[in-house]
């Protein structure tokens, strides 16, 4: 009984795993199907949190069409995965890089390395809020496995003060940050494979929120048609040859004509889609994405 209420104090993402306390003496076989057993968990744990996350992309798409932006602050791994979504924005979606930005607690050098005490330090918190210069329309996103960080609960106590708009991502349903929070994204993943390391299934469960979010948000601000990026930035071979597809589908015609357009327009998919299916010059087809808020299906 008293292992029990020991054991209870401690946050969930922090306890042992029963399915797992022979990883050490397994074989690499059973090891693997351990942790890819965990891994099942993650799925339909997001899966109960559909709802807040739909919320939370009304609200993020609102905001950006409003000129807000889309701020990730997070620690350590969830730090990490915050930059990381949001440095995928601008070459998939075609949107500014201050768009969608991702802050990590002990700054850009904390990407590769690991900064003692960074997620501890509550009033570096209140700095690193100002110098992310936030403002009225933005939308707040803290992210954390255990939702505990000073550092992170600072950051979001500032965006409360100032009445901005503020979610919450998190595995642990007894996290601080819920208090703070608009709305709280928690899938439950449970006890970790190795006990203590967030990086897995928590940090796994992280990823796939928020490519919910930021992709759900650029489909509802028009960066899509239908299912296709059609404001994907050709920076190379691959994505060129992307968008040549793209435009031949799109627009019912071959590869060598699209190509062809897309060479005339610097490789603007959507101007070359409008350009071919209206029949109107460049320029025209330029304007009219303009007039349209750059939204493909209005047009077509």
């Amino acid at each position: 009984m008293l292992g029990v209420v020991i054991l209870n104090k401690v946050i969930l993402t922090e306890q042992s795993n029963p399915d797992t306390v022979n990883i050490d003496i397994s074989s690499t076989l059973e090891m693997v199907e351990m942790i890819n057993n965990e891994d099942k968990k993650v799925a339909a744990a997001i899966e109960l949190e559909k709802e807040n996350i739909a919320k939370a992309i009304d609200l993020i798409s609102s905001k950006i069409l409003s000129d807000g932006h889309l701020l990730y602050f997070g620690a350590g791994t969830s730090g990490r995965l915050g930059v990381l979504d949001a440095s995928e924005c601008p070459p998939t979606f075609g949107v500014s890089q201050d768009i969608v930005r991702g802050y990590i607690a002990g700054g850009d050098i904390a990407l590769r390395n690991a900064i003692e005490g960074a997620e501890d330090n509550y009033e570096q918190g209140k700095i690193d809020f100002q110098n992310a210069k936030v403002e009225k329309n933005d939308v707040v996103v803290g992210i954390s496995a255990s939702g505990n960080p000073k550092w992170l609960i600072s950051v979001l106590e500032e965006a409360k003060a100032k009445n901005i708009s503020t979610v919450a991502i998190t595995c642990n349903p007894q996290a601080k940050i819920k208090e703070i929070a608009d709305i709280t994204i928690c899938p439950i993943v449970g006890q970790e494979a190795i006990t203590g390391s967030s990086r897995l299934k928590a940090g796994t469960a992280q990823k796939l929120v928020l490519n919910m979010l930021s992709t759900g948000t650029m489909v509802k601000i028009g960066k899509t048609y239908k299912n296709f990026m059609v404001d994907v930035q050709p920076t190379n071979v691959k994505l060129k040859d992307r968008a040549v597809r793209f435009v031949s589908e799109i627009a019912n015609v071959d590869e060598n004509r699209a190509k062809e357009i897309l060479q005339k327009t610097n490789y603007e998919v959507k101007t070359s889609i409008v350009s071919i299916l209206k029949n109107i010059d460049i320029e025209t087809a330029r304007k009219l994405l303009k007039d349209n808020n750059g939204i493909l299906r209005k047009i077509i």
